[in-house]
């Protein structure tokens, strides 16, 4: 990158540097990588662990974070259209609070994105060592193959990554619909009688736990730039991924609580998979198997797809080692899926070596994609206009209302950005000296 380039003004209205590749998503992709990226495994897990923390009020807990999706959603959407980069929230978060704010966001996210690797695929690993009546240790092995899976469809380039992707997102989207059509007739109006067992606290806390479940809109936001065109693609695949996955959202946690499948930790597990094997007939632990392959799979997918583009704007802006900010001939960022992986990998394996589950990690992702959210909608306040700006501040109040409830895990993104900001003092003063020695 030349100088001129690297000292550009962030208030500028040109869009940022991106992988010099030509655009290969369409509107069919775009929708396939959203649906990917949101619609991930903690719909496996989380409306029976919501269920149990706030009874059938969590619906309310479902409904609230499906509102707050569409604002959120279209607020991203709006910025990646307006400045099309790799970087995405760390981008749009240097252009408006400076080059400080941007790293540490990306910094955010892309931690959370990586440990999400660990977590994604040994839920569907969960799955498939129970489908098997195998060891729960196994279930790390079956995860290990699912993110080699994953990380070779990027590998192979984003063109047939997008293809898998379409595939999977589709798959999953007709057997979630076939769980919820499936329970309509065993819906049970008892039910409802107890509403809110755990008060509004219960509501709150169920709430905190489905936003890792909405992690997602920002995801396309960093693939924004290899987009064949963005402007008219992005919003359209936006809304009708927001009305998707609402609908698929709400309508399985409604299965769920309408026929009582939940109420302890093995049967919130495999609560979906159990309601769709009582409407089929099949064996429940099948079902939830098959689902959380496909989830997990089309979720690692999209997701080592978006966090290694950010890993590429990071290394390219100095916030990472510069390896990271390249690309191959075919537009690939090598180094940025790797670690990517590899973080997701080394997760699996402390996991097995300590004996940790999904349930010990989860807090971590969860609490840096929420101040990743904060800060990107804060951005969107004031770098959009119009409606665009609305969204944005509805997004920005939304998300802060639930991070309160958010408060035990407050070490993790401090410690993240303690991390960040060592890392660019010593990368600026090697700099400093190479320079000065160089001049000497």
């Amino acid at each position: 990158m030349s100088p001129t380039r690297q000292t550009r003004s962030a208030k500028q209205e040109e869009p940022a540097d991106g992988p010099p590749v030509r655009g290969s998503i369409g509107f069919g992709q775009a929708v396939a990588l959203y649906v990917g990226a949101v619609l991930g495994a903690g719909v496996l897990v989380l409306p029976g662990q919501a269920a149990s923390m706030a009874g059938p009020a969590s619906l309310l807990s479902w409904l609230f974070m499906g509102l707050l999706g569409l604002p959120l959603a279209m607020t991203f959407a709006a910025l990646a259209t307006r400045y099309p980069d790799a970087g995405g929230v760390a981008t749009y978060a240097t252009r408006a609070f400076g080059r400080t704010a941007g790293g540490l966001a990306g910094w955010w996210y892309f931690v959370a994105g990586s440990i999400g690797q660990t977590i994604v695929p040994l839920t569907g690993g969960y799955y498939v060592a129970t489908a098997l009546h195998v060891d729960q240790s196994y279930a790390f092995l079956v995860a290990a193959v699912i993110l080699a899976l994953a990380i070779g469809a990027n590998l192979a380039g984003l063109r047939l990554s997008g293809r898998v992707q379409l595939g999977l997102a589709g798959g999953v989207a007709l057997l979630l619909l076939a769980a919820v059509l499936t329970a309509l007739p065993h819906a049970e109006a008892s039910e409802f009688t107890d509403f809110a067992p755990h008060g509004m606290t219960g509501v709150g806390q169920a709430a905190v736990a489905l936003f890792f479940a909405f992690a997602g809109w920002e995801a396309v936001a960093h693939l924004s730039g290899e987009f064949r065109d963005v402007r008219r693609d992005l919003t359209r695949a936006t809304v009708t991924t927001v009305v998707v996955v609402v609908v698929l959202y709400l309508g399985v946690s409604f299965a769920v609580v309408s026929t009582g499948t939940y109420g302890d930790p093995e049967l919130d597990r495999i609560a979906v998979g159990r309601v769709l094997g009582a409407g089929l007939g099949f064996s429940a632990t099948v079902t939830a198997a098959v689902l959380a392959t496909l989830i997990s799979l089309g979720t690692t997918n999209a997701f080592i797809a978006s966090v290694s583009r950010l890993g590429y704007a990071l290394g390219r802006d100095g916030w990472l080692p510069a390896p990271v900010g390249r690309v191959n001939a075919r537009g690939v960022p090598v180094a940025g899926v790797l670690i990517v992986g590899g973080i997701g990998a080394a997760g699996l394996l402390l996991g097995h070596l300590g004996d940790w589950g999904t349930e010990d990690i989860v807090g971590i992702p969860s609490s840096l994609v929420l101040v990743t959210y904060l800060i990107g909608t804060a951005a969107g306040t004031r770098l959009l206009k119009g409606r665009a700006r609305v969204h944005a501040v509805t997004a920005l109040t939304l998300t802060a209302l639930v991070a309160p409830f958010a408060s035990a895990y407050i070490f993790v993104p401090v410690i993240v950005a303690v991390v960040a900001l060592i890392y660019r003092w010593a990368t600026v003063r090697t700099g400093r000296e190479n320079a000065s020695e160089t001049t000497e």
